[in-house]
């Protein structure tokens, strides 16, 4: 398995800097649909092409992307720095992560789909378990997030080849999409934490194809690349 590991910066170049509002916007929602559009762009080499790339944002119009093939130049952007990603993990390693996700656990619903499925939903894991509850909401909601991502980790580990050594929540925070139309409560939105901690290596075989993979939902607009490094 061949993977690229990419740095891609936003051209500030005076003849594009009217553009900025649009390629970087400072809402969070409307950032993570423009970056969602610009980083496609690198990779939409061909009409039908389905998504084999996973990126963050890194700030100030920076960003990550962990893909099977390398992005195409733009002018919206400097030169792609790009190396292979091809870690030689042994178990017993112990890496330093940082991970932005959208966490879900699956739920069946009972219902059946239009052709004979049955429907689930993906509920987002700090969402739940703050379902309902009301009066000290806000500053209950990082110990929740502490909690739900520290269970969601060790499931992800289990599945990934990896057991969870430390944990940071850095943040948890809800990203509403733009462009919706209709009621405010129907408005398509999704949590996001930012993690970061260390992980020993159980199953090397496993681990890289789950990176690979990504991590979560939501990873269309910016989750689920998990980036390591040695400790």
């Amino acid at each position: 398995m061949m993977l690229y590991l990419s740095r891609l910066t936003l051209n500030r170049d005076a003849g594009l800097s009217a553009l900025a509002s649009l390629l970087d916007p400072p809402e969070p929602g409307q950032a993570a649909d423009a970056h969602h559009r610009l980083i496609w762009s690198l990779f939409a080499d061909q009409p039908d092409r389905e998504r084999d790339f996973l990126w963050r944002a890194d700030g100030k119009g920076r960003f990550f992307a962990l893909s099977a093939r390398r992005p195409n130049p733009s002018p919206l952007f400097l030169p792609p720095e790009v190396k292979e990603f091809a870690p030689a993990l042994s178990a017993g390693d112990l890496l330093a992560f940082k991970l932005r996700v959208n966490a879900t656990k699956t739920r069946k619903t009972g219902q059946l789909t239009r052709n004979g499925k049955e429907h689930k939903t993906h509920d987002d894991v700090v969402m739940r378990m703050l379902h309902g509850r009301t009066g000290q909401r806000a500053d209950m909601r990082m110990e929740v997030a502490r909690t739900e991502a520290s269970v969601w980790m060790n499931l992800q580990g289990t599945r990934a080849g990896f057991t969870l050594c430390d944990l940071v929540v850095e943040d948890y925070a809800v990203m509403a999409l733009p462009g919706h139309v209709g009621k405010r409560k129907d408005q398509p939105q999704f949590g996001v934490l930012d993690l970061q901690g260390v992980i020993e290596v159980t199953e090397p075989a496993a681990l890289l194809p789950a990176l690979a993979k990504g991590f979560g939902r939501a990873k269309a607009f910016g989750c689920g690349l998990m980036l390591i490094r040695r400790g």
